[in-house]
């Protein structure tokens, strides 16, 4: 078999560029990892992803995949190994469900609660522990999302089990506890014991120092 070309464009903070370097590494792929400057996007990125002209964008053998959820999917359908998506087709359904809301409703409640103010801020932070309260329910009496194994579901949630607490660190506040989220905290446990998800997120410190002096940027008004 001709040797493949896999590059993935990414940038190291970003929950949706790792979640793919970490798919990749499941399946142990060989990839080459390009880093983004998001404020002075390369010209390769532009080609590559000329509507959104965002990252994750995953070249291989010189055709796009673009958008997190979808390139998932890509490589769950072209390298077979180690599956992320169950092939029964209703628990496929259920694993994109549940894909699709951490992204389009935690994540974009938590992108709101950290631009409102006051009473709104109050409602958005409730609303978030309510999501996260049906991603409780949704896990318990599993070790992962996906069963027995990381699947499609705990991928994606990574960004809850480090990015969350990344930020509510930065915040001064705890938030998955053992008393409001046992079953998160538990399979937040067994997702640091998979080396390659270790791989696959931000240095601790440096992603701490990034959160916060992006915070004390919005705080003192400028972008």
């Amino acid at each position: 078999m001709a040797e493949e070309e896999v590059k993935l464009y990414g940038t190291w903070v970003s929950p949706f560029s790792r979640r793919i370097e970490l798919a990749l590494k499941l399946k142990g792929v060989p990839f080459e990892y390009i880093g983004v400057d998001l404020s002075n996007k390369s010209p390769e990125l532009l080609k590559y992803n000329p509507i959104h002209k965002k990252i994750p964008v995953l070249v291989h053998n010189g055709k796009s995949i673009v958008e997190s959820l979808i390139i998932l999917e890509y490589i769950d359908d072209t390298w077979k190994n180690n599956p992320i998506l169950p092939r029964d087709p209703h628990q496929r359904a259920v694993a994109r469900f549940w894909a699709k809301f951490i992204d389009e409703k935690l994540l974009a409640t938590g992108m709101k609660a950290s631009l409102a103010e006051g009473k709104e801020k109050e409602l958005l932070n409730e609303e978030i522990l309510e999501q996260m309260k049906l991603l409780e329910n949704e896990l318990n009496g599993k070790d992962f999302f996906g069963g027995e194994a990381i699947g499609l579901v705990d991928i994606v949630a990574t960004v809850v089990a480090f990015w969350f607490p990344v930020s509510h660190e930065v915040l001064g506040v705890e938030v998955i506890t053992q008393e409001k989220f046992p079953v998160l905290l538990k399979w937040i446990g067994k997702l640091q014991e998979i080396d390659v998800v270790s791989q696959s997120r931000p240095p601790r410190e440096k992603h701490v120092a990034h959160v916060r002096a992006r915070m004390e940027g919005l705080n003192s008004g400028s972008k």
